[in-house]
């Protein structure tokens, strides 16, 4: 579906969003995540990796050193600091690619912003820490509100939502009101329905399928399908296919950024899908030149990344 055009101001600059689909490289510098635990958990590998990560072609760095995989337990803000700290220091003017952090914690965010951080990405949406936004504003940060229902270590006693679009929407609005009136400007937003934060297997699906719906907050739409438990196969490979797969679905349903742990092998996938959504903007605003309602400014509407 065409995407409306968005221009997301992180901290000094702004990034355009719609044109084609942003892709954040996922840096887990944690010994338990569910994807890569331990494999980061190094400075020196994470600092390497980093840069590995943009040469592929990540648009941005998200680093996170808490994990928020099914039944993971919370760490305090020391110790998160302890791992998180001196990769920033050790990236700092390395990269040309914003750098975000995955974090719920305001003080932890603080710290990160000092360090050259340009974006916070709220695993929470502000429901475990409220003074994120604070913190994020007055940083000038980019800010990337997630669903998640219940926490990490309840997720599995919680029941199925009878319609997930109908909690997730008004959720995150919810969220976004609590941004704004900390001091956060609406420009520096995006939201994210937070696949596998609390929702069942098949409700991830059926949440893909539905994305266009989120599309009435009127903000950039993050999605986070990579490597989740819902796609999991016997084979990492397969496991990597079914990631492609959900990737390239959330590119034709709306999203502005997928986040995934290969960008090298989902960015040939992100092309295909941009492509695709490049061949129906343009056949609707073709269609829509042919039947005389609009013109050029059907056309320009019509298009992705553009408004």
């Amino acid at each position: 579906m065409p995407r409306k055009h968005f221009e997301w101001k992180i901290r000094d600059k702004a990034v355009q969003l719609g044109e084609r689909t942003l892709i954040m490289g996922v840096l887990n510098v944690t010994p338990d995540s569910f994807s890569d635990g331990g494999k980061y958990y190094d400075p020196d590998r994470a600092f390497a990796r980093a840069i590995e990560l943009e040469e592929e072609g990540a648009d941005i760095i998200d680093i996170g050193a808490e994990s928020t995989k099914p039944g993971a337990g919370r760490i305090s803000e020391a110790e998160e600091l302890r791992r998180l700290v001196p990769v920033l220091k050790r990236l700092r003017g390395k990269l040309t690619v914003p750098i975000s952090v995955d974090t719920y914690k305001a003080s932890v965010a603080e710290k990160a912003l000092e360090l050259g951080a340009e974006i916070i990405n709220d695993p929470s949406g502000l429901t475990m820490d409220p003074d994120l936004a604070r913190a994020a504003a007055q940083g000038n940060a980019g800010l990337i509100l997630n669903h998640m229902r219940g926490t990490p270590d309840s997720w599995a006693k919680l029941p199925p939502l009878k319609n997930p679009l109908a909690v997730i929407g008004p959720e995150l609005d919810a969220a976004i009101h609590r941004a704004v009136r900390a001091g956060v400007d609406r420009k520096r937003l995006v939201i994210d329905p937070g696949l596998g934060f609390g929702k069942r297997k098949e409700q991830n699906s059926e949440i893909l399928g539905r994305l266009q719906e989120l599309a009435q907050l009127d903000l950039p739409l993050m999605v986070g399908p990579s490597r989740k438990h819902f796609l999991a196969k016997e084979s990492a490979i397969e496991t990597e296919f079914a990631s492609a797969a959900a990737v390239t679905a959330a590119v034709l349903y709306g999203a502005h950024i997928v986040r995934v742990h290969d960008v090298k092998l989902m960015k040939a996938a992100v092309e295909v899908a941009d492509e695709i959504v490049r061949t129906q903007a343009d056949a609707a605003a073709n269609a829509a030149n042919a039947a005389g309602i609009g013109g050029s400014n059907v056309s320009r509407a019509g298009r992705p990344g553009s408004s």
